[in-house]
């Protein structure tokens, strides 16, 4: 079997068997005002974090989920349209196909505002994404495209790239590794398919989103994940991974590069009370305004003695002068 196939057999079996915490989940699902979420449901919460961020969902955008997984996500999404069309999801797994409509109709009991027509699931994968051209407003994805090999990964994200309408967001969540991944451990494909050996570093993953033709990049959220340890996975020293979460806008490469913002602030301490670094970026004195690294790092360069730049967070949610 190719990987992929290896793939789809792992999530066909833990589609019928679920396997609690299968990626290690460590909070619960995001809590919102009359949404309950099935149990049934919840035990298949098959990511490393979340794409599910109110701020990106205002205004009932049309959703394109590619791999459904046990359908909270979904149902999450369609917690802010409540309307039908605004929520696509593809898989190319029955099995879980299935199990999201089943868990989708448990849904309808426990919520009121619910109707199982807000989703439409569809047969499908990240690399042929059953929609037009420039047609939706958001694409996300949960713990899938880390197990692409680099090749399929740059299909899955120019594929993205193509359904977003202009400026619309690509919102994923994904382990990322500290190192690269040892050869051994990227060819083990069952590894894989449990989102554990084909992670990328955060300087390769960035890359692969600049070299599908996303103009800005945004961090919003970074942290521990996973620990490869030596005595189980043959290493030399352990291996941590990490949860990122990104939003990505499909809006022009600037001719200096991408916006990346990883929560990087510049603050102003000159003698002036507002700063014009000529470039459209206007700072006032003693007040951190958040900037893009690449920002971040001509403005260090050029002004050193009258401007701080903090170090990244790996948090961002908007905001800043630029």
């Amino acid at each position: 079997m190719t990987y992929l196939e290896t793939t789809a057999q792992f999530y066909s079996e833990v589609a019928q068997t679920p396997q609690v915490g299968l990626c290690c989940v460590q909070s619960n699902s995001l809590q919102l005002p009359e949404l309950k979420i099935p149990q049934p449901m919840q035990e298949m919460n098959y990511g490393c974090g979340t794409m599910v961020r109110p701020a990106e969902l205002a205004n009932a955008p049309t959703v394109l989920y590619v791999g459904v997984g046990g359908g909270l996500e979904a149902l999450q999404f369609a917690y802010f349209s409540r309307r039908r069309g605004t929520v696509i999801a593809v898989d190319p797994v029955m099995a879980m196909r299935e199990a999201a409509i089943r868990n989708l109709e448990l849904a309808a009991q426990e919520n009121a505002w619910f109707d199982p027509e807000f989703v439409e699931i569809r047969d499908g994968d990240a690399f042929f994404l059953s929609v037009a051209d420039a047609s939706v407003d958001v694409v996300a994805q949960n713990c899938l495209f880390n197990i692409f090999k680099p090749k399929d990964l740059h299909l899955a994200l120019k594929e993205a790239f193509r359904v977003l309408k202009p400026n619309g967001r690509l919102l994923m969540s994904d382990p990322i590794a500290t190192r690269p991944i040892p050869e051994h451990l990227q060819q083990d494909e069952r590894l894989r398919a449990m989102c554990l050996s084909g992670a990328l570093t955060y300087v390769q993953y960035i890359e692969h989103l600049v070299n599908a033709g996303f103009g800005q990049i945004e961090i919003r959220s970074r942290r521990p994940y996973r620990l490869l340890d030596c005595q189980s996975y043959g290493l030399k020293e352990h291996l941590l991974l990490e949860s990122l979460d990104t939003v990505s806008y499909k809006v022009s490469i600037p001719e200096d590069g991408p916006c990346i913002f990883t929560g990087k602030t510049a603050i102003y301490a000159g003698g002036e009370p507002i700063f014009d670094d000529g470039a459209g970026h206007f700072l006032q004195r003693g007040i951190s305004a958040a900037v893009c690294d690449k920002t971040a790092a001509k403005l260090a360069a050029s002004f050193p003695e009258d401007i701080l730049i903090t170090d990244s967070t790996w948090h961002y949610d908007g905001g800043g002068c630029c």
